[in-house]
């Protein structure tokens, strides 16, 4: 199957990905509100998704600097890179909820679990929003409402115990498959007993996303001391089974110190479980970048090159065992914004 980008495209949005933020001029008016996420890739940042050559990226802005430059000329974007023009046409996509066209809500962002590169628990109350199951299906409603809208996920830190968010979390999804029966509902919990999963499926969830973030097993212990390894690899098993094939999805982060063989492997033993993997390159902030180093010591970027090289291998592997990402209708592999999407990208 052919991808949906030419490589030239695909290859403009790994830099992209790769890169700093992306100035926007002082006099230039937004013509919505930028996302401040309080989980995933750009937690803690101030983000607008940009859509290029039919794909998009989610990149940080700034009014004062950044490596690439948005300028508004003749009734069009265009994005610079030094003084060249990197994209001669962009465009802003609007995000429902953290995302494109998913109402994608995060319950909670304190966290006891002190994962090194999630940046959500170290956010000081900043981007708290305290939000109750009443706000959250409120939130979700008026989103269902607008343009553009398909799908709804949740995700959450873990404020007290796995068993309680997943709990909270099986709630909300019955809610949510009460007032919008036909809409599909991805999960992303850290759930690892059988019978938490079961409790997903049967309150309406379609997709679940369980994160082994390494495959490396000391990297893994080393930047999420209170998760366990083989839990989380029983959990994706059985929901395998109990979702079905490709309907289930893990991130896998890289540039924590990894091999490409280590990286390739954990995407060979999702697949024989039914699941697709999430190749994420690691983003590093003011919000993780200290105890990230403390566990790791220091970490090189991730170039644009293994980004691709990456991807072009998973989407071998994936046709091996007959999976693909184009058939998630929620969370990372429908956004596109964050990852190079194998099917999609490449």
């Amino acid at each position: 199957m052919e991808a949906k980008v030419r490589p030239e495209t695909a290859w403009k949005k790994a830099e992209l990905l790769a890169g700093g933020a992306v100035r926007i001029p002082a006099d230039y008016r937004l013509p919505f509100l930028p996302s401040r996420s309080t989980a995933g890739p750009g937690a803690g940042g101030t983000a607008v998704v940009f859509g290029f050559g039919n794909t998009r990226a989610q990149k940080l802005i700034s009014r004062e600097e950044g490596d690439f430059q948005l300028i508004h000329e003749n009734g069009r974007l265009i994005m610079m890179k030094g003084s060249d023009v990197f994209l001669d046409e962009v465009e802003l996509v609007p995000t429902l909820l953290h995302a494109p066209n998913q109402a994608f809500v995060n319950i909670d962002q304190t966290c006891i679990m002190g994962c090194k590169f999630c940046a959500s628990p170290r956010l000081e109350g900043i981007l708290t929003k305290n939000l109750t199951d009443e706000k959250i299906l409120k939130m979700i409603k008026e989103a269902s409402q607008r343009n553009g809208f398909q799908s709804v996920a949740f995700t959450s830190a873990i404020p007290v115990s796995p068993a309680m968010t997943v709990k909270r979390m099986a709630g909300l999804v019955r809610a949510v498959r009460g007032l919008l029966p036909d809409v599909p509902i991805g999960v992303e919990p850290y759930a690892t007993r059988p019978d938490e999963i079961e409790m997903l499926r049967e309150a309406g969830a379609d997709e679940i996303k369980l994160n082994i973030e390494s495959f490396d097993r000391d990297i893994f212990e080393r930047v999420c001391p209170k998760r366990d390894y083989d839990h989380i690899l029983h959990a994706i098993n059985h929901s395998g089974k109990v979702f079905g094939r490709n309907r289930v999805c893990s991130n896998i982060i890289y540039g924590l110190g990894e091999t490409d063989e280590n990286i390739l492997e954990g995407v060979k033993v999702l697949a024989n479980m039914g699941a697709v993997a999430t190749l994420r390159a690691l983003r590093k902030n003011e919000y993780n970048v200290t105890e990230l180093e403390n566990a790791l010591g220091p970490l090189p970027p991730v170039t644009p090159n293994r980004m691709l090289s990456l991807a072009h291998e998973q989407k071998s592997i994936l046709r091996e065992y007959g999976l693909t990402s184009l058939s998630f209708k929620t969370m990372c592999h429908s956004c596109l914004a964050c990852d190079i999407v194998p099917f999609w990208d490449v």
